[in-house]
Protein backbone atom coordinates (compact mmCIF):
# COMPACT_ATOMS: atom_id res chain seq x y z
CA UNK A 1 0.00 0.00 0.00
CA UNK A 2 2.92 2.45 0.91
CA UNK A 3 3.80 1.65 -2.55
CA UNK A 4 0.89 2.07 -3.99
CA UNK A 5 0.90 5.61 -3.11
CA UNK A 6 4.33 6.85 -3.70
CA UNK A 7 3.25 5.59 -7.45
CA UNK A 8 0.11 7.45 -6.99
CA UNK A 9 2.37 10.38 -6.02
CA UNK A 10 5.13 10.23 -8.73
CA UNK A 11 1.50 10.09 -11.17
CA UNK A 12 0.56 13.44 -9.45
CA UNK A 13 3.88 14.87 -10.19
CA UNK A 14 3.83 13.83 -13.67
CA UNK A 15 0.13 15.55 -14.13
CA UNK A 16 1.38 18.52 -12.90
CA UNK A 17 3.78 18.52 -15.69
CA UNK A 18 1.45 17.88 -18.21
CA UNK A 19 -0.96 19.84 -17.23
CA UNK A 20 1.00 22.72 -16.92
CA UNK A 21 1.44 22.65 -20.47
CA UNK A 22 -0.95 20.66 -22.31
CA UNK A 23 -4.91 20.93 -22.20
CA UNK A 24 -6.22 18.86 -19.00
CA UNK A 25 -8.95 17.58 -21.03
CA UNK A 26 -6.87 15.96 -23.18
CA UNK A 27 -4.23 14.41 -20.80
CA UNK A 28 -7.03 12.81 -18.92
CA UNK A 29 -8.69 11.17 -22.11
CA UNK A 30 -5.26 10.03 -22.72
CA UNK A 31 -4.33 8.71 -19.77
CA UNK A 32 -8.11 6.81 -19.69
CA UNK A 33 -6.96 4.95 -23.08
CA UNK A 34 -4.49 3.68 -21.84
CA UNK A 35 -6.14 2.88 -18.51
CA UNK A 36 -9.20 1.29 -20.59
CA UNK A 37 -6.59 -0.98 -22.36
CA UNK A 38 -5.38 -2.04 -18.86
CA UNK A 39 -8.71 -3.29 -17.69
CA UNK A 40 -10.14 -4.97 -20.82
CA UNK A 41 -6.76 -6.95 -21.14
CA UNK A 42 -6.88 -7.96 -17.58
CA UNK A 43 -10.71 -8.68 -17.76
CA UNK A 44 -10.02 -10.88 -20.91
CA UNK A 45 -7.78 -12.58 -19.18
CA UNK A 46 -9.66 -13.85 -16.17
CA UNK A 47 -12.40 -16.64 -16.03
CA UNK A 48 -15.79 -15.68 -18.21
CA UNK A 49 -13.44 -12.91 -20.34
CA UNK A 50 -14.94 -9.56 -20.96
CA UNK A 51 -18.64 -10.92 -21.05
CA UNK A 52 -18.52 -12.09 -17.56
CA UNK A 53 -16.49 -8.64 -16.34
CA UNK A 54 -19.32 -6.68 -17.90
CA UNK A 55 -22.30 -8.23 -16.56
CA UNK A 56 -23.96 -6.48 -13.62
CA UNK A 57 -27.07 -5.46 -12.41
CA UNK A 58 -26.50 -2.29 -11.51
CA UNK A 59 -25.34 -0.39 -15.10
CA UNK A 60 -26.62 2.74 -14.39
CA UNK A 61 -24.78 3.00 -10.78
CA UNK A 62 -21.49 1.38 -12.36
CA UNK A 63 -21.62 3.68 -15.21
CA UNK A 64 -22.21 6.84 -12.43
CA UNK A 65 -19.38 5.51 -11.01
CA UNK A 66 -16.76 5.22 -13.75
CA UNK A 67 -17.71 9.29 -15.26
CA UNK A 68 -17.43 10.30 -11.63
CA UNK A 69 -14.27 8.95 -11.22
CA UNK A 70 -13.00 10.48 -14.63
CA UNK A 71 -14.61 14.14 -13.52
CA UNK A 72 -12.88 13.97 -10.35
CA UNK A 73 -9.18 13.34 -11.83
CA UNK A 74 -10.12 16.26 -13.86
CA UNK A 75 -11.39 18.47 -10.95
CA UNK A 76 -7.92 17.59 -9.43
CA UNK A 77 -5.83 18.26 -12.22
CA UNK A 78 -7.31 21.16 -12.13
CA UNK A 79 -6.05 21.71 -8.64
CA UNK A 80 -2.58 20.85 -8.51
CA UNK A 81 -1.87 22.91 -11.77
CA UNK A 82 -3.44 26.26 -9.77
CA UNK A 83 -2.12 25.64 -6.10
CA UNK A 84 -0.10 23.12 -6.35
CA UNK A 85 0.70 19.57 -4.77
CA UNK A 86 0.92 20.32 -1.26
CA UNK A 87 -1.99 22.76 -0.48
CA UNK A 88 -4.11 19.94 -2.90
CA UNK A 89 -2.93 16.57 -1.30
CA UNK A 90 -3.49 18.26 1.64
CA UNK A 91 -6.75 19.09 1.19
CA UNK A 92 -7.57 16.27 -0.53
CA UNK A 93 -6.69 14.19 2.79
CA UNK A 94 -9.94 14.55 4.22
CA UNK A 95 -11.26 12.24 1.74
CA UNK A 96 -11.72 9.41 4.38
CA UNK A 97 -13.80 12.18 6.63
CA UNK A 98 -16.03 12.53 4.10
CA UNK A 99 -16.92 9.01 3.27
CA UNK A 100 -17.35 8.62 7.29
CA UNK A 101 -19.66 11.49 6.75
CA UNK A 102 -21.90 10.63 3.88
CA UNK A 103 -21.98 7.02 4.41
CA UNK A 104 -25.01 7.15 6.39
CA UNK A 105 -27.31 8.62 4.09
CA UNK A 106 -25.48 6.76 0.89
CA UNK A 107 -24.82 3.35 2.56
CA UNK A 108 -27.21 3.39 5.56
CA UNK A 109 -24.55 3.11 7.97
CA UNK A 110 -24.74 4.31 11.32
CA UNK A 111 -22.39 7.03 12.71
CA UNK A 112 -21.23 7.34 16.60
CA UNK A 113 -20.97 10.71 18.07
CA UNK A 114 -17.13 10.15 18.68
CA UNK A 115 -16.65 9.94 14.59
CA UNK A 116 -18.97 12.88 14.11
CA UNK A 117 -16.53 14.85 16.74
CA UNK A 118 -13.51 13.56 14.54
CA UNK A 119 -15.36 14.44 11.18
CA UNK A 120 -16.27 18.25 12.56
CA UNK A 121 -12.26 18.58 14.25
CA UNK A 122 -11.12 17.19 10.45
CA UNK A 123 -13.41 19.89 8.67
CA UNK A 124 -11.63 22.49 11.42
CA UNK A 125 -8.38 21.37 9.81
CA UNK A 126 -9.48 21.68 6.16
CA UNK A 127 -10.52 25.50 7.31
CA UNK A 128 -7.12 26.13 8.44
CA UNK A 129 -5.61 25.21 5.05
CA UNK A 130 -7.93 26.87 3.08
CA UNK A 131 -7.94 30.31 5.49
CA UNK A 132 -11.73 31.32 4.08
CA UNK A 133 -12.02 35.67 4.29
CA UNK A 134 -8.54 35.76 4.46
CA UNK A 135 -5.83 37.34 1.65
CA UNK A 136 -3.89 34.24 1.05
CA UNK A 137 -7.63 32.39 0.51
CA UNK A 138 -7.52 30.87 -3.56
CA UNK A 139 -10.39 30.14 -4.84
CA UNK A 140 -8.87 27.42 -6.74
CA UNK A 141 -8.58 25.38 -3.24
CA UNK A 142 -12.27 24.99 -3.68
CA UNK A 143 -11.67 22.63 -6.61
CA UNK A 144 -9.60 20.43 -4.63
CA UNK A 145 -12.46 20.60 -1.63
CA UNK A 146 -14.76 19.33 -4.58
CA UNK A 147 -12.13 16.58 -5.61
CA UNK A 148 -12.54 14.99 -2.34
CA UNK A 149 -16.13 15.23 -2.22
CA UNK A 150 -16.60 13.42 -5.58
CA UNK A 151 -13.71 11.05 -4.91
CA UNK A 152 -15.78 10.02 -1.59
CA UNK A 153 -19.05 9.87 -3.36
CA UNK A 154 -17.33 7.13 -5.83
CA UNK A 155 -15.60 5.41 -2.49
CA UNK A 156 -18.82 4.72 -1.41
CA UNK A 157 -20.87 3.95 -4.61
CA UNK A 158 -18.10 1.04 -5.32
CA UNK A 159 -18.79 -0.03 -1.55
CA UNK A 160 -22.55 -0.32 -2.69
CA UNK A 161 -22.01 -1.87 -6.10
CA UNK A 162 -19.52 -4.20 -4.26
CA UNK A 163 -22.81 -6.06 -2.42
CA UNK A 164 -24.09 -7.37 -5.74
CA UNK A 165 -21.14 -6.66 -8.05
CA UNK A 166 -17.77 -8.83 -7.98
CA UNK A 167 -14.60 -6.03 -7.81
CA UNK A 168 -13.40 -7.31 -11.91
CA UNK A 169 -16.94 -6.23 -12.30
CA UNK A 170 -16.39 -2.30 -11.00
CA UNK A 171 -13.07 -2.26 -12.57
CA UNK A 172 -14.09 -3.09 -16.01
CA UNK A 173 -16.86 -0.61 -15.31
CA UNK A 174 -14.68 2.02 -13.73
CA UNK A 175 -12.12 1.87 -17.15
CA UNK A 176 -14.07 1.70 -19.71
CA UNK A 177 -16.72 4.64 -18.90
CA UNK A 178 -14.08 6.66 -17.99
CA UNK A 179 -12.17 6.25 -21.17
CA UNK A 180 -15.84 6.62 -23.31
CA UNK A 181 -16.88 10.14 -21.43
CA UNK A 182 -13.36 11.35 -21.52
CA UNK A 183 -13.00 10.67 -24.95
CA UNK A 184 -16.47 12.36 -25.70
CA UNK A 185 -14.94 15.73 -24.19
CA UNK A 186 -11.10 15.57 -24.64
CA UNK A 187 -11.07 14.92 -28.88
CA UNK A 188 -12.07 18.39 -28.73
CA UNK A 189 -9.25 19.79 -26.96
CA UNK A 190 -6.56 17.82 -29.07
CA UNK A 191 -3.51 19.56 -29.44
CA UNK A 192 0.01 18.47 -30.47
CA UNK A 193 2.46 17.22 -27.91
CA UNK A 194 6.83 17.43 -28.11
CA UNK A 195 8.27 14.23 -28.37
CA UNK A 196 9.89 14.42 -25.33
CA UNK A 197 6.29 14.65 -23.07
CA UNK A 198 5.26 11.70 -25.03
CA UNK A 199 7.48 9.81 -23.08
CA UNK A 200 6.23 11.68 -19.66
CA UNK A 201 2.59 10.64 -20.94
CA UNK A 202 3.50 7.22 -21.50
CA UNK A 203 4.95 7.26 -17.71
CA UNK A 204 1.49 8.81 -16.80
CA UNK A 205 0.00 5.88 -18.26
CA UNK A 206 2.39 3.22 -16.81
CA UNK A 207 2.32 4.55 -13.25
CA UNK A 208 -1.48 4.72 -13.05
CA UNK A 209 -1.82 1.01 -14.15
CA UNK A 210 1.05 -0.46 -12.29
CA UNK A 211 -0.86 1.71 -9.27
CA UNK A 212 -4.31 0.55 -9.60
CA UNK A 213 -2.64 -2.90 -10.24
CA UNK A 214 -1.10 -2.63 -6.87
CA UNK A 215 -4.00 -1.62 -5.08
CA UNK A 216 -6.33 -5.06 -6.46
CA UNK A 217 -3.32 -7.19 -5.04
CA UNK A 218 -3.51 -5.09 -1.84
CA UNK A 219 -7.09 -5.89 -1.57
CA UNK A 220 -6.65 -9.34 -2.60
CA UNK A 221 -4.23 -10.18 0.45
CA UNK A 222 -5.96 -8.33 3.51
CA UNK A 223 -9.00 -6.48 4.25
CA UNK A 224 -9.20 -2.80 3.08
CA UNK A 225 -9.63 -1.28 6.64
CA UNK A 226 -6.23 -3.22 7.61
CA UNK A 227 -4.31 -0.91 4.81
CA UNK A 228 -6.88 2.41 4.76
CA UNK A 229 -4.27 4.32 7.23
CA UNK A 230 -1.62 3.87 5.02
CA UNK A 231 -3.43 5.90 2.81
CA UNK A 232 -2.06 8.95 4.36
CA UNK A 233 1.29 8.31 2.95
CA UNK A 234 -0.16 9.80 -0.55
CA UNK A 235 0.19 13.20 0.71
CA UNK A 236 3.71 12.46 2.40
CA UNK A 237 5.07 11.04 -0.70
CA UNK A 238 3.44 14.74 -2.90
CA UNK A 239 5.08 16.73 -0.45
CA UNK A 240 8.16 15.47 -1.15
CA UNK A 241 7.38 15.71 -4.98
CA UNK A 242 6.16 19.28 -4.63
CA UNK A 243 9.35 20.70 -2.14
CA UNK A 244 11.60 18.81 -4.40
CA UNK A 245 11.01 18.35 -8.31
CA UNK A 246 8.68 22.06 -8.09
CA UNK A 247 10.04 23.99 -5.57
CA UNK A 248 6.63 23.93 -3.47
CA UNK A 249 7.15 25.39 0.18
CA UNK A 250 4.42 24.18 2.93
CA UNK A 251 3.15 27.13 4.53
CA UNK A 252 2.47 26.46 8.43
CA UNK A 253 -1.63 26.61 8.09
CA UNK A 254 -1.10 23.62 5.65
CA UNK A 255 1.15 21.73 7.75
CA UNK A 256 -1.30 22.19 11.01
CA UNK A 257 -4.31 21.55 9.25
CA UNK A 258 -2.89 18.48 7.74
CA UNK A 259 -1.92 17.00 10.46
CA UNK A 260 -5.18 17.83 12.45
CA UNK A 261 -6.59 16.21 9.17
CA UNK A 262 -4.78 12.95 9.58
CA UNK A 263 -5.22 12.53 12.99
CA UNK A 264 -8.79 13.42 12.68
CA UNK A 265 -8.99 10.59 10.22
CA UNK A 266 -6.99 7.97 12.13
CA UNK A 267 -9.29 8.31 14.50
CA UNK A 268 -12.11 8.02 12.50
CA UNK A 269 -10.91 4.58 10.52
CA UNK A 270 -10.33 3.36 13.95
CA UNK A 271 -13.90 3.59 15.05
CA UNK A 272 -14.95 2.41 11.97
CA UNK A 273 -12.80 -0.81 11.92
CA UNK A 274 -13.99 -1.40 16.08
CA UNK A 275 -17.81 -1.04 14.40
CA UNK A 276 -16.85 -3.29 12.01
CA UNK A 277 -15.21 -5.84 14.40
CA UNK A 278 -18.49 -5.77 16.95
CA UNK A 279 -21.01 -6.18 14.23
CA UNK A 280 -18.95 -9.33 12.65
Amino acid sequence: MILTMAIFACQDGISLHLTSTYNVFMVVMIRYWFFAAFVLTVSAKQAGGLRNAARTQQPFTQSFRGLLLAAEIVVMMFALVKIGLVESLAIFMANPLLVAALSGPILGEIVGWRRWAAIFVGFVGVLIILQPGMGVFSPWSLFAVLSSVMFAVYALLTRYVARQDSAATSFFWTGTMGAIFMTCIGVWFWEPMAPSDWAWMAGLCVSGALGHFLLIKVYELTEASAVQPFVYFHFFFAAIVGVVVYSETIEPNVAVGCAIVVAAGLFTLWRERRAARRGA
